[in-house]
């Protein structure tokens, strides 16, 4: 699903992009019906409110030394959640991390490549007999409940066919994992609950229409707050009704509900500010402050203060979205902006005892969005000017900085990298120490091709889904490399032959030549999406019997190297080096 960080996965934030501040857990402990203390009580010393660990660091979380890593030990134990490993760089590494783990749980419909490399045996695995388990979960067409598309509108999705075998719905399983945990009460304390028979066992299930409503009760500072089961049910029972350029409905009511759908977006794209029984249709476009607050425009966000070394950071007079009652910039609304103004008494009673020493965003009532909204036609979250200058990351201005690994050392020393992180995302982050050993090393000269990565269009993702599928799998049977004619000359290859690709980390893929002008001489390009061999050796026998993907190849991350975003920790997939010979 497209909108899964906005449901809070992040390591730096809660859902809805709430950061890890006291403020923070005090309004999703509000929002979950749970005690601030006792949630506190849960996490070690200073670690309710630091960051954890990216996705993509998890094997450096395992195998890094503890005496460098920002929390009491190394992890331990792994969750694989609808997760393919193999989208993963550093596949060695990874694999190391694997066998050196205790614990190893994959739930997915498919095993996935991560069931296959944790069965491949190795020599000096530090934990071979760790605990590995498999948990099936049930496709999209199994399940129903809300999803998010790419353009941030929700749809409400229904179940086809039951779960099949032994699979279980996502939120099925968590519960059952809480429940077994000690804590499942808790968790499910806001839901309706169902006893419902799956593979012929009783689960308790929590009704997935509780699960929208409860994050439509918190998240209030992207706007996931209007899109009620209800409203969301309505539309796609009228989908007939929606403009297929604007996504607007024209006219129209639910005959079923008699909900009135006229002017919603389809699927009421986050923002649809306020409860929903203030009728926000959703924001087609991220701040269009040509429309009104309430015809789906807005303004910038004021997330940064109202001033930065003596300039101001709101907008200027005569820039506020029509209809607005403050023509000019003004910054984020809280309960003492609302008294000032006078907007305070449009609040009924029990929306001035929810608001009260509250922001826009922690008070869950929506009192403070309705006035300021309907009433008043401003955007509770400011009106500011566009940041252009990031004066909190690393490079406040993009700058051109060479990669770690190259095949350009003389550009180094005019576009050298950071210096190395001591501690980053509770990791130590290396940059300059390992692009100098790469120099140092001579690595350009014995790797002189850059390698990307990337998609095709027969496949998804890790791929086991669609490897799976017969009529894709003969699309594309083989993993392949595509290389430029001159550096195929250059090496003695010809079109569709098997060479070996090689990468500093020590790793070999076995792949077979596309010899085309797509790529530049220099560069070469792998696809993503395979799994199930292993440095040369099919793996299929790793695999739970009958499990094992129609098509199998080399996975382009077993050979991918170390490098990390400076901010975020996303991976460098699109640039290494490698080499390539006749196999």
């Amino acid at each position: 699903m497209q909108g899964v960080t906005d449901l809070g996965p992040n390591p730096d934030s809660l859902p809805g992009y709430y950061g890890l501040a006291e403020g923070s857990w005090k309004h999703f402990c509000r929002v979950w019906n749970v005690d601030f203390d006792s949630m506190k009580a849960r996490f070690a010393d200073k670690m309710m409110e630091a960051k954890g660990t990216t996705v993509s660091r998890w094997v450096d979380a395992v195998l890094e030394n503890k005496e460098n890593i920002a929390q009491a030990n190394p992890v331990k134990g792994l969750f694989f959640w609808g997760h393919a490993p193999n989208s993963q760089t550093r596949g060695l590494d990874m694999k190391r991390a694997m066998d050196a783990l205790d614990l190893l749980v994959v739930v997915d419909p498919y095993p996935t490549a991560t069931a296959a490399m944790a069965a491949m045996q190795t020599e000096g695995a530090v934990n071979p007999n760790r605990a590995v388990y498999l948990l099936p979960a049930s496709t999209q067409f199994e399940c129903s409940g809300s999803v998010t598309a790419s353009n941030r509108s929700v749809q409400w999705r229904e179940k086809v066919i039951d779960p099949l075998f032994e699979s279980l719905p996502d939120h099925v399983i968590m519960q059952a994992l809480a429940d077994k945990l000690g804590f499942g009460d808790e968790l499910s304390k806001n839901f309706k609950m169902l006893e419902t028979k799956f593979a012929g066992k009783t689960w308790r299930e929590p009704q997935i229409e509780s699960i929208l409503e409860e994050i439509n009760k918190g998240l209030w500072t992207i706007g996931y707050t209007g899109q009620s089961p209800d409203r969301l049910k309505a539309h796609m029972r009228n989908m007939h009704l929606f403009d297929v350029r604007t996504l607007r409905a024209t006219a129209g009511k639910d005959k079923e509900t008699g909900y009135d759908i006229t002017g919603d977006y389809f699927g009421l794209p986050w923002p649809c500010w306020g409860n929903p029984e203030l009728k926000h249709p959703g924001s087609p476009n991220l701040y269009q402050p040509s429309r009104h607050v309430m015809d789906g425009g807005s303004p910038f966000r004021a997330r940064f203060g109202v001033e930065k070394d003596g300039e101001s950071l709101l907008a200027a007079d005569g820039s506020s979205t029509p209809g607005a009652d403050i023509q000019m910039g003004y910054p984020e609304f809280d309960h003492t902006i609302l008294k000032k103004l006078g907007w305070w008494d449009e609040l009924t009673a029990a929306e001035k005892e929810a608001a009260e020493g509250k922001n826009w965003k922690t008070d869950l009532s929506g009192g403070m969005v309705r006035v300021i909204m309907k009433n008043h036609g401003c955007h509770p979250y400011g009106n500011a000017r566009a940041r252009t200058i990031v004066w909190n990351f690393p490079d406040p201005i993009p700058v051109h900085r060479e990669p770690l690994y190259g095949t350009r050392p003389d550009l180094v020393a005019k576009y050298p990298t950071y210096e190395d992180f001591k501690s980053h995302w509770r990791l130590p982050t290396l940059y300059k120490s390992v692009q100098d050993k790469n120099i140092a090393d001579g690595v350009a000269k014995e790797f002189p091709l850059v390698m990307t990565s990337g998609r095709l269009v027969e496949y998804e993702g890790g791929g086991e889904e669609t490897r799976s599928n017969k009529w894709l799998a003969e699309l594309q049977q083989e993993n392949f490399v595509e290389i430029h004619p001159s550096a195929a000359a250059a090496r003695g290859l010809r079109n569709g032959e098997t060479v070996w690709l090689t990468t500093p980390t020590g790793a070999k893929l076995k792949l077979q030549t596309m010899v085309t002008n797509r790529v530049p001489k220099d560069t070469v390009f792998v696809p993503f999406h395979f799994s199930g061999w292993w440095q040369g050796k099919d793996i299929v026998d790793s695999y739970p019997e009958g499990t094992a993907p129609i098509v199998r190849g080399e996975a382009v991350n077993t050979a991918t190297t170390y490098g990390y975003d400076s901010v975020t920790m996303m991976q460098e997939t699109k640039t290494t080096v490698c080499q390539i010979m006749k196999a």
